[in-house]
Parts: C-alpha cells; sequence; structure tokens
C-alpha cells in the first residue's frame, strides 16, 4: 500500500508519541516503586536506631531469685469480688474448728468487697520492689544479703474460702514485688495444714487450712515459716505433724516445732549471696503447756524460759553469719511491746541473734535499735480474717540487708489489707502509715521512704 512521506512522518511522529508516553509511564511507575521501598527501608532503620520505640519491660516480669518459673498471679488481673459472706466463714469444730477470726474482732462487713477502684493497688512501675539495695549499711561495702520479712499468714477460714474462688495466689497478688524481690523471704504461718485432725478443746478460734494452699505460697516467694505459735496445733499433734509434712513436701523449710524438743529448737540454716543464716522459731503464746516440745513430746518451741532459746540461739550463732530469731508474742491489739517483749528481744541478741522479728499482736509494734541490733516488736497481720478493728489491717513487708558481720539497714514498704490481700500504699496514705510506725518506734525513727534510723 502506498502512504505519502507527509503520511508516512506523521505515522512515526504518532509511534515516537506512544514510545514516550510508554517511557514516561513507566519511568512514573519504577519512581513510585522506588519511593514506596526507600519508605519502607526508611521505616525499618528508623525502628532500630531509635530507642525509644524499643520493646519496654512490662510489669509483672520479676526477678524469681534465679527460678525462671513465675507465679501464675502478679497482679495484672483484677480478681473477681467475694461472696457477701465470704469473710464470715464460721465453722463449728466438727466441720474443721475453722472461726471467722483470730482473737480480735468480729467480722467486717466493710471489707467484703475488693476495692477495686483504689489507686493503691499500683505496683512499682518496673515490677520489683524499691527496696534498700545495701548503700545505706555502714562499713557495707562487701557483700550483702537482703532478708524481708512479714507478720501473721493464715490461710484457712475466710482467707481459704477468698483462695478457692480467686485462686490460691489471690493473697500475695498486689504485694508480689516486694515478696519476690529478696534473697530471703520469712513469714509466721498461723494455722496447720492438715485434712485430718482434732479440734482443740476449750479454745474459741481454732484453724484448719488445706494443702493446696502451699505451692501458692512457695511460689510468692517465702523461703522459711516459723510454726511457733498459738494456732499451729489447733488440730492437735497430728495435725501439728501434717503440718510439717506437707510445707517439706511444697520445699519450705519450716522452723518452731517438731516430733520432740530438739527438733523443735532447731534452727533452719539457709544461704544466698556467699552468707548463711540460721533461722529460730520461738513463743511465749501457748494456749496449754501440753504445747511445749519435750524429748517425749511434739510440740513447739517454747521461750517462757528462755533459757533452751538462748541456748539454741549461741549454739545457731556457731553455725551461720547471721541468726533470726522470729517470736511469737506479746498482747494482742497493743500498739506498744510489753515488758517481756523488751526482756527477751535483749536476751536474744546477747545470745548472738542478729535480728528479733515479732509476730502475735496483729497489729503493727514499733522498732528498737538495741546494741546495734534491730528488733520488730509486732509486723502485724499480713494475710489473715478481716475484722472491724482498723488497725488489723496496717501492715507490710520489712526489708533488712545485713553484711556478713551483722550489721543491717532496715527499710519499711507499707500496706493495707483489703479483703485479705495486702496492697502497697502510696502518697498521704504512705506517708501517714510510715509517721505513725515511727511514732510507735523506741529511740528510732522511720522517714518518709521507709528507712529506719536510731536516734
Amino acid at each position: 500500500m502506498f502512504v505519502s512521506r507527509s503520511e508516512s512522518r506523521q505515522q512515526d511522529k504518532n509511534r515516537r508519541n506512544k514510545r514516550m508516553r510508554r517511557l514516561i509511564i513507566f519511568n512514573l511507575s519504577m519512581l513510585a516503586v522506588i519511593c514506596i521501598l526507600g519508605a519502607v527501608l526508611y521505616a525499618a532503620y528508623n525502628k532500630d536506631s531509635n530507642p525509644d520505640q524499643a520493646p519496654m519491660e512490662q510489669p509483672g516480669q520479676l526477678a524469681d531469685k534465679g527460678n525462671s518459673d513465675q507465679p501464675g498471679n502478679t497482679g495484672d488481673k483484677e480478681p473477681a469480688q467475694p461472696s457477701p459472706d465470704s469473710t464470715d466463714d464460721e465453722e463449728t469444730p466438727s466441720n474443721g474448728g475453722a472461726t471467722p477470726s483470730e482473737e480480735t474482732d468480729p467480722p467486717d462487713e466493710s471489707d467484703k468487697e475488693i476495692d477495686k477502684g483504689s489507686d493503691n493497688s499500683q505496683s512499682p512501675d518496673n515490677g520489683a520492689a524499691p527496696g534498700n539495695d545495701g548503700d545505706n549499711v555502714e562499713g557495707g561495702e562487701g557483700k550483702t544479703i537482703k532478708l524481708s520479712f512479714v507478720g501473721d499468714i493464715l490461710l484457712a477460714s475466710s482467707v481459704e474460702a477468698l483462695m478457692k474462688k480467686n485462686g490460691f495466689d489471690y493473697p500475695y497478688a498486689k504485694a508480689s514485688p516486694y515478696l519476690l524481690e529478696p534473697d530471703l523471704l520469712a513469714g509466721n504461718l498461723e494455722n496447720p495444714i492438715t485434712e485430718r485432725g482434732i479440734p482443740a478443746k476449750n479454745k474459741q478460734y481454732v484453724f484448719k487450712g488445706t494443702p493446696d494452699s502451699l505451692p501458692a505460697l512457695k511460689e510468692a516467694g517465702f523461703d522459711v515459716v516459723n510454726l511457733a505459735n498459738n494456732h499451729t496445733l489447733d488440730q492437735d499433734v497430728e495435725g501439728l505433724l501434717d503440718t510439717i509434712g506437707y510445707l517439706d513436701k511444697a520445699g519450705i523449710p519450716n522452723v518452731g516445732a517438731g516430733n520432740d524438743e530438739t527438733e523443735a529448737y532447731k534452727p533452719v540454716l539457709l544461704e544466698a549471696n556467699g552468707i548463711s543464716v540460721a533461722y529460730v522459731g520461738l513463743s511465749r503464746v501457748l494456749p496449754v503447756g501440753e504445747w511445749k516440745a519435750t524429748d517425749k513430746r511434739a510440740g513447739l518451741a517454747e521461750t517462757y524460759d528462755s533459757t533452751r532459746a538462748v541456748k539454741t540461739i549461741k549454739e545457731a550463732k556457731g553455725q551461720a553469719d547471721l541468726v533470726v530469731v522470729m517470736v511469737h508474742w506479746g498482747i494482742e491489739r497493743e500498739d506498744y511491746p510489753n515488758g517481756d517483749q523488751k526482756r527477751l528481744a535483749r536476751e536474744y541478741i546477747d545470745a548472738g541473734a542478729d535480728l528479733v522479728i515479732g509476730s502475735h499482736p496483729h497489729v503493727l509494734q514499733g522498732l528498737e535499735q538495741y546494741k546495734g541490733k534491730w528488733i520488730s516488736y509486732s509486723l502485724g497481720n499480713f494475710i489473715f480474717n478481716m475484722t472491724k478493728t482498723e488497725k488489723t489491717k496496717d501492715t507490710g513487708v520489712l526489708d533488712a540487708v545485713c553484711t556478713v558481720e551483722g550489721e543491717c539497714s532496715l527499710q519499711f514498704h507499707p500496706m493495707r489489707a483489703v479483703a485479705s490481700q495486702p496492697i502497697p500504699l502510696e502518697g498521704e496514705q504512705k506517708k501517714a502509715l510510715l509517721k505513725r510506725l515511727s511514732s510507735l518506734s523506741i529511740n528510732a525513727v522511720v522517714d518518709a521512704e521507709g528507712y529506719v534510723k536510731s536516734k
């Protein structure tokens, strides 16, 4: 077919235009791809190079003394509210002997609901307790150990009902950072752990707890418990020996009770950071004389006559770097120690004790330093039935950072129990409780951060 030159030029022009359009479209497409790739690479580079975008450690990821297993509940999940009658768990002796409260008051109706809106339920942001790291220990340039203590622990009666409803780790959920952080943690276990036993006669308040509660106690951080108190034999000798057996099975050492006098007074020796600690358990509160351990009878290590206690402390001092005496004594709901508490504390320290930690009054009592050694007369209730007596709800964790030479620096972390669950205090509530503890102390002051100093 014949095509004129003008037509040929026009066709060539059209073809060039088409090629140009295709080239422009191709180039624009490539430019768009390059821009998209550039944006992706820039975002990836910016994420890797900017530390502010790095994943943050979440609260509750706690160091468990070298154990990677964590408690099932660290307080992130809000527990369900207890039923209206959960803190009024009255049982007759034929049903196990559990009663609503220790020798205090009837249950407080106002404490039967968990205060889910309280700001006091907030744990430290980093998931670990801001405890004393040893810097305040005079001459503490060498290795140190952090020993922590709580008061009375009841795992029976209405507390058991709450645990069965909310999980056995429920009581420790809010306080867990302070329980998992120390090297060694101790408390006073205020009830027998048994599924059998004969309830004590002529005794108004008789307790009995399930063995199912002990794994959570262990996971909460407890390394040793004192059994020398006025409730461990609530289910007679059978219940006492079951308690020791179940604690041994759960891996929780215990002091203050045994098959005979030798076992009852025998210290538990533990070690951390290369420092050994001997724990001694004693009680000056026994309902009847038959609860006392003898060479032929199972029972408790008593300290009405301090002779055997002093002998035990002296022997323990030869076995360990530090000696801790955990003693059940005093008068319930009294703010100040009586003469027997003061006398015995000094006898223990003169015998070689480095720390004396008291329980039984169910309220906080003050602290005192004697010959450079610290006495805590009562840490009150830590986990217990709730009552109408407001000050029985005040509690906390006491840290003692100690050198191998026995020089200890104390810090108290104030808490308040709500539905048998200790919750760390903040702000004005924290200041108020620390101020009160300071006013109760003897020749000692407690500052706004809970550090204890001698006057």
